[in-house]
């Protein structure tokens, strides 16, 4: 099977404290959190690497971990531009969301974001 034939596939990572998507086992881009030690994840940034921009991964690798993190029963605080837009067009049963203020967020491109 080709590498862009293969479904991707998203995991949690709470070591690196992220979760991470993957085609056939390649990691393709991660969301990484910080977690406050009472149950929230604050999303602090969304990246996908160049050679799989393009293809919708950075939604798919959104959309699995905020339905894992309401699964889980977590609450999130989108810090990341990418998952705050996401989150306003998106709604995600079960997921409590705390907004941070409206100056804590910049660009919502997964590809150029830095922080």
């Amino acid at each position: 099977m080709a590498l862009l034939e293969t479904p991707p596939s998203v995991t949690r990572d709470d070591e690196e404290n992220r979760y991470e998507i993957r085609v056939a086992d390649v990691l393709a881009g991660y969301a990484e959190f910080e977690p406050d030690g009472h149950g929230r994840l604050r999303f602090t940034h969304t990246e996908i690497d160049p050679a799989f921009r393009g293809r919708g991964l950075a939604t798919d690798l959104v959309a699995e971990s905020l339905a894992d993190v309401a699964g889980r029963g977590e609450e999130v605080e989108p810090l990341c531009p990418f998952v705050a837009s996401y989150l306003k067009e998106n709604d995600v049963p079960g997921l409590t969301v705390h907004w941070p203020l409206v100056e804590d967020l910049g660009s919502t491109d997964p590809d150029t974001e830095d922080s």
